[in-house]
């Protein structure tokens, strides 16, 4: 598939995924005289560029709608225009470096739009506000890569920049889409490059990194928050491949950000993938609150027109739940004044006999299996991009040999977690490295086991992401693995299962288990990988059990 045509499918699959749930209808009637410029950036590389001012008022200065993407101007211009028309705004929609008609390379990418040596977001403001029809306030839109290019450039923009629109997006590069507790996001990274037409010295760069360094620390906005005076909503949904990104995006610049930033953000997050979801389908309601509406935010931050916005709750999320039992709970929109919502630190233990309790393990005992690099574990569900995505039922592999399953008895009480969900797992390897995966399932009454969300951790980086330290065989480390975050009330009857294994295949690469990368290790090991579960040793899985005062509609047991 060549670029263009990639960018074509893109535009499909993000028009389902975004315009259809957040923007209005396409509008019809052209009102916008369009032109096309070539914008230089400081090292004298231009960047194609297409401008859409209000053909009724061409002699009048617009604020600004701005969006910077590698998927083709030419296919998203006319949308953007749209969105706004009868609005007040411009519409300005440029192919980032090296992409179709911009000029430069475009590896590596997200590297040329930050604080690094090439500012080419930042210059773009500044050739903005050079021009007649810019009245100097500008709106930033976009999802998935052109919502990264937001959170790249809102750090050195300049105080034109008003508001952004930021969509399922990552606000660090390597944690959150090049790779994941240290693994490589496989089938997300290689296949999103290649279908895009990416130069690949994308994949070479990003391959000869797989720690985090300065090489990574040019794409994490994170640390960047205070720099950032433009406020943001920030859209994501709880099974994208994004959906950590976008919660930290909103954590830090709402908290730590700058003038008009701090405190001024907004989250929305739904029930939602980086495309259709696979499994089990939420109901209509589903779709965000007015509060969601990109357009009405920038009247606000942009325009100065007062409606409200500053009143908003910071918070909109979805609390998921069974779809399919009437009158099941769950599976509506709550408010909140900041991220995390109030939620108690549930430990729910792992036992040798498969059980999953509140009670911890007495005894001395632990469960073993044998990991095949060569035969992993295959992907079903989760934050995926190009593989079948979302809720979907795992029980053709979790009655594979090596994954290890332990589940609660079927719940007496309906039980609420939302938040950030972490498993503490004591483990152990004959290899000098291995991963561990970990996943949270929602067991129906039928026996489907559903997905929630899960995680990974690839053990040379268990005590930091900055270095790689070889594990030592017959000795018992504590790790870490983190499943992001997540909404949703297990109804009663059911069941909360962990799954745990050494593979989750393609959607990581598989650990060769020979110390080496996977991408450079002409081998591949056999692991046999223990966790604990004894007294001293006693691995379990932290759930945020929300305990917001006087609500009983989930409670823990």
């Amino acid at each position: 598939m060549n670029q263009l045509c990639f960018a074509r499918v893109f535009g499909w699959v993000f028009a389902a995924l975004v315009c259809g749930i957040l923007l209005p209808a396409a509008l019809g009637a052209e009102t916008y005289e369009k032109s096309t410029h070539m914008v230089p950036m400081r090292d004298g590389v231009r960047l194609a560029t297409d401008v859409f001012v209000p053909k009724a008022d061409e002699a009048k200065a617009f604020p600004v709608v701005l969006a910077r993407t590698p998927y083709n101007k030419n296919g998203s211009g006319k949308g953007l225009a749209d969105m706004v028309r009868d609005k007040g705004y411009a519409v300005v929609v440029q192919d980032m470096r090296g992409r179709f008609a911009s000029e430069g390379d475009d590896h590596v990418v997200f590297h040329n739009d930050g604080w690094a040596k090439h500012r080419d977001g930042e210059d773009t403001f500044h050739w903005l506000a050079q021009q007649p029809w810019c009245n100097g306030n500008v709106g930033t839109w976009g999802g998935s890569a052109l919502g990264i290019v937001q959170n790249m450039q809102a750090p050195v923009a300049p105080d034109s920049l008003k508001a952004q629109c930021v969509i399922v997006a990552s606000s660090d590069l390597y944690q959150q889409t090049i790779y994941q507790g240290g693994a490589f996001r496989k089938s997300l990274v290689e296949g999103w490059l290649k279908l895009a037409g990416f130069s690949p010295a994308n994949l070479e760069r990003m391959l000869e990194h797989p720690g985090y360094d300065d090489f990574w620390a040019e794409t994490n906005a994170e640390p960047m928050a205070p720099k950032v005076r433009a406020p943001a909503i920030y859209h994501g949904g709880w099974y994208d491949i994004h959906a950590q990104g976008t919660i930290n995006s909103f954590v830090t610049i709402h908290n730590q950000g700058g003038g008009n930033a701090k405190g001024n953000c907004r989250l929305i997050m739904g029930a939602w993938a980086h495309g259709p979801l696979s499994g089990l389908k939420y109901p209509a309601n589903e779709k965000p609150p007015k509060e969601a509406d990109p357009v009405r935010f920038f009247d606000y931050w942009v325009r100065g027109i007062d409606n409200g916005v500053k009143d908003d709750k910071p918070v909109h999320y979805y609390v998921m739940g069974d779809p399919e039992t009437e009158g099941a709970p769950g599976n509506f929109w709550r408010t909140a004044d900041n991220w995390p919502p109030p939620a108690e630190a549930a430990n729910y233990y792992l036992h040798a006999d498969g059980t999953l309790s509140a009670e911890p393990p007495q005894g001395d005992e632990k469960r073993t299996f044998k990991y095949d690099p060569a035969d992993p574990v295959p992907t079903v569900g989760g934050q995926n991009l190009l593989l079948p995505k979302g809720p979907m039922d795992q029980r053709s592999v979790e009655s594979r040999g090596d994954v290890l399953v332990f589940s609660t008895e079927p719940l007496e009480k309906p039980i609420e977690v939302t938040g950030r969900i972490l498993a503490r797992l004591y483990v152990e390897s004959d290899r000098p490295d291995t991963d561990f995966t970990v996943k949270l399932t929602d067991v129906y009454p039928d026996g489907r086991s559903m997905l929630v969300t899960d995680g990974i951790l690839r053990c040379r980086y268990r005590e930091s992401f900055e270095r790689e330290t070889p594990m030592k065989p017959g000795k018992v480390y504590e790790i870490t693995v983190d499943l992001w975050s997540t909404s949703l009330i297990f109804n009663q009857g059911h069941r909360i299962r962990i799954a745990v294994s050494s593979s989750n295949h393609p959607r990581f690469d598989a650990n060769p288990n020979t110390g080496k990368r996977s991408h450079f290790s002409e081998t591949k090991e056999v692991a046999t990988n223990t966790v604990w579960m004894s007294k001293e040793r006693p691995s379990h899985v932290v759930l945020p059990v929300y305990a917001r005062e006087g609500d009983r509609d989930a409670e823990k047991p």
